[in-house]
């Protein structure tokens, strides 16, 4: 006889050789008589309130997780390819502007027309034929968000006006803090990182460059092409 065997029918008052055939449905009746009916019902209907909050809270569990997934790009070029992470929860407002740039197909066939070493390297605004292409209203700036100008980050670029960012973005190829903000001015907002690929955005920052008409310096001689921008599912 096995333990839990033995501990039911000790439980029931009946020996633990073994009860006579008889005597079975009679120890069921007094375990049973033990566990009065009402008793059953409220233990299995708790039972059922615990299964169910468990499954919610998984299912909770698993949204949340898929809703704080952070979206992904791929940067495709004629250098190779990296990706950007971006994040939604500190610059909200950037991400979801390049994103409909990236859904739009406003990168395509677009070109990284400033290159500087061991800076930056900046692209997304002006075509192959290097003519700006048309964008929308600029973003407000994100730039006091807590996230600073380091090796790898993304950045919006803009113009004097700390408001005027549109598509054009930049990846710092070195720590550069002094684009961060400081309580005289604004700074330039960060709104991602490259997670993979960045050998390739150091390639780009190692092109020789120079006056490429309409840009009087830091243009690639040879044009670096951001064949597409896509969001990686």
């Amino acid at each position: 006889m096995l333990p839990w065997d033995r501990a039911f029918y000790t439980a029931a008052g009946v020996s633990a050789v073994g009860p006579p055939v008889g005597l079975v449905p009679a120890a069921f009746a007094k375990i049973n008589g033990l566990i009065p009916w009402r008793t059953h019902m409220r233990i299995s209907g708790l039972f059922r309130v615990l299964a169910l909050t468990a499954a919610l809270l998984l299912g909770f569990a698993s949204l949340a997780s898929s809703q704080s997934a952070a979206p992904r790009v791929r940067v495709e070029t004629t250098l190779g390819s990296f990706v950007i992470e971006l994040d939604t929860q500190r610059a909200p407002l950037t991400v979801a502007s390049f994103l409909e740039y990236v859904n739009a197909g406003h990168y395509t066939d677009t070109i990284f027309h400033r290159v500087i070493g061991n800076f930056v390297v900046q692209g997304g605004g002006f075509d192959t034929k290097n003519v700006e292409k048309p964008t929308r209203a600029g973003v407000p700036n994100e730039s006091g968000n807590g996230l600073s100008n380091r090796r790898g980050s993304v950045g919006l670029a803009r113009t004097g006006d700390p408001h005027s960012g549109t598509a054009q973005f930049y990846v710092n190829l070195a720590d550069n803090a002094a684009l961060d903000p400081q309580p005289s001015r604004w700074g330039y907002a960060v709104f991602g990182r490259v997670i993979e690929g960045m050998n390739v955005v150091d390639d780009i920052g190692a092109v020789a460059t120079g006056s490429v008409a309409p840009f009087e310096s830091d243009a690639p001689l040879q044009p670096v092409v951001i064949k597409k921008v896509e969001v990686l599912k």
